[in-house]
């Protein structure tokens, strides 16, 4: 039995139940049959690198889109051009090293970011990018829709790529 104190009494309301037969509203999740994908280009002149890939990462992931699915590949495709004139801030040139392993006793490898843009320009891109994007099969494949050059020419013309700018 309920008793009120003088401190906290109030009426209890009466509610009426009900059953819905339908729903008014069903979420819509994107799959390969559902989702349009576009062709960005990209020009990397300039940018900053961390950025930058952050950027790239939210297209390719497909977060700008209000379809966005966080199990499914919505995103779009992403021609990166200018790899090599990429940009880093402070001393990040001479200090930042990438390691690469043989597998091997003694097999380990530094090299410094100058003289990889000089190498491989190509691999820094795809490593920053890489690097935001899930670490799953997933990421797998939303990574095959990134396509990194460090010239400014692309074979993907056919597609009809629009051009991002950020």
């Amino acid at each position: 039995m309920f008793i009120p104190n003088n401190r906290h009494s109030f009426a209890l309301p009466k509610f009426k139940t009900f059953t819905v037969d339908t729903l008014s509203y069903k979420t819509k999740h994107a799959n390969k049959a559902t989702i349009e994908k576009q062709w960005f280009v990209i020009d990397a002149e300039g940018q900053t690198l961390g950025r930058f890939a952050s950027r790239v990462a939210i297209i390719l992931r497909g977060k700008h889109k209000p379809s966005y699915t966080p199990h499914a590949d919505c995103g779009d495709n992403v021609i990166i051009i200018n790899a090599e004139k990429i940009r880093f801030t402070g001393k990040k040139m001479e200090t930042k090293e990438y390691v690469f392993y043989s597998g091997f006793p003694g097999g380990q490898r530094f090299e410094s970011a100058k003289s990889l843009l000089v190498r491989r320009p190509t691999y820094i891109v795809e490593k920053a990018i890489k690097g935001m994007l899930p670490r799953t099969k997933l990421g797998d494949t939303i990574l095959g829709n990134l396509h990194v050059y460090a010239g400014p020419a692309h074979p993907h013309e056919g597609q009809q790529p629009k051009t991002l700018k950020f």
